[in-house]
């Protein structure tokens, strides 16, 4: 029977039927070595098939889904059995939409199917919002002339978390620290010109405070530990708010920050403090990512049912980085700087029932848009 080549926009989507995937299994199953070798690794173990489909896992996958036995998961690809939010797309699956051409794990397997021993690092984002930062090896294996990849996985978020919080407490706090020091001596040294330094100070100090409680907000989010209060708000009052914050923030030092003319003040139900946060690192983007003399404008509107909030700026962000925003490690800023569009997803989504979506292209720019559903009138 021939078969039928399904669509795909990076990796093959074919799969062999479950009858042939059990086969496989029961073969790897009557070699003792392989379970002995398999459950001595700490570490997510699987053996998958040409197709990239489980063949055969070790008893540490079992244990972090939960399952009873490696029946659940057998035919199915590594993104699935994470449960990727990519995974589910697609008709094909795992490895087989745009977003899939940047994950590390893909890549590594199918060099492993070519042949060759690969190392990668990869980051998903669960259906349930989650970020994993993952290492994962692929090693090419032959039995009975087919070719078959020993994929391997360790949980390295931890590892990535400490480099984030190193990042910015070294590196972005210990500036911000640094201008509150010389703006100090400069006082010290000439107290009678004091009075044109202290609201430069206040700002500097304000800055500082507000990248320390961002952070401490982001681990209790990402702990599961972040309270959330609803109150009734404005839309202006968010939006003018962010404008006093960033308007003199030093990633707007020659360049201009706007509340859109057009912008409608709109009343609805959300904690102020969070809808705040995630506002304001879209603008901090927007701004860090403009040139001098550029714009940045954001402003909010109803459409039908929706408040949407919007932020945008000049510069488009290149395709691949558009691929993996919202990756918690992946930042267009270089290595070690990702927080940013992670942080706006993971507050907006899982914890005020929101929608992030952005547009990047060289007709609009860049806009994000932030979008709530508003409450029913009653009849």
């Amino acid at each position: 029977m021939e078969t039928v080549k399904l669509p795909t926009q990076y990796a093959p989507a074919e799969r062999d039927e479950i009858n042939i995937i059990q086969e496989k299994f029961d073969i790897f199953l009557k070699k003792p070595e392989i379970a002995t070798i398999a459950n001595s690794i700490p570490d997510i173990f699987l053996i998958l098939n040409d197709k990239r489909q489980a063949v055969y896992a070790n008893q540490r996958m079992l244990d972090l889904l939960n399952e009873p036995d490696v029946t659940s998961i057998l035919g199915k690809r590594p993104g699935e059995i994470l449960n990727c939010i990519h995974a589910s797309e697609t008709d094909g699956g795992c490895g087989t939409t745009e977003f899939c051409s940047t994950c590390g794990a893909v890549n590594a397997i199918m060099k492993s199917l070519d042949g060759k021993h690969s190392v990668e690092e990869c980051r998903i984002i669960t259906e349930n919002n989650e970020a994993l930062d993952l290492r994962v090896w692929a090693t090419p294996y032959y039995n009975e002339g087919e070719i078959y990849s020993i994929f391997a996985v360790q949980d390295i978020s931890g590892e990535k978390r400490r480099k984030q919080l190193e990042r910015i407490f070294f590196h972005d706090i210990l500036n911000t620290a640094g201008g509150i020091y010389g703006i100090s001596q400069v006082i010290r040294d000439f107290p009678e010109d004091a009075t044109e330094f202290k609201d430069m100070l206040f700002d500097v100090t304000e800055n500082l405070i507000e990248e320390i409680k961002a952070q401490r907000q982001l681990l209790a989010a990402e702990s599961g530990e972040l309270g959330v209060s609803i109150s009734e708000i404005k839309s202006s009052d968010v939006l003018k708010s962010v404008h006093n914050t960033y308007s003199k923030h030093i990633v707007a030092e020659n360049k201009f920050l706007i509340i859109d003319e057009s912008s409608e003040d709109i009343s609805f139900n959300t904690d102020y403090t969070l809808i705040k946060r995630i506002i304001g690192n879209l603008v901090k983007n927007a701004l860090e990512a403009s040139k001098e003399g550029e714009t940045v404008k954001f402003g909010s509107q109803k459409i039908n049912d929706k408040i949407r909030f919007w932020v945008h700026n000049e510069t488009v962000i290149p395709k691949d980085a558009q691929l993996q925003l919202f990756q918690r490690s992946f930042s267009t800023k270089g290595q070690g700087r990702g927080l940013g569009t992670y942080s706006v997803k993971l507050l907006t989504e899982k914890y005020l029932g929101g929608k992030v979506t952005f547009i990047s292209n060289q007709e609009n720019g860049t806009i994000f848009y932030v979008s709530f559903d508003l409450p029913e009138k009653a009849e």
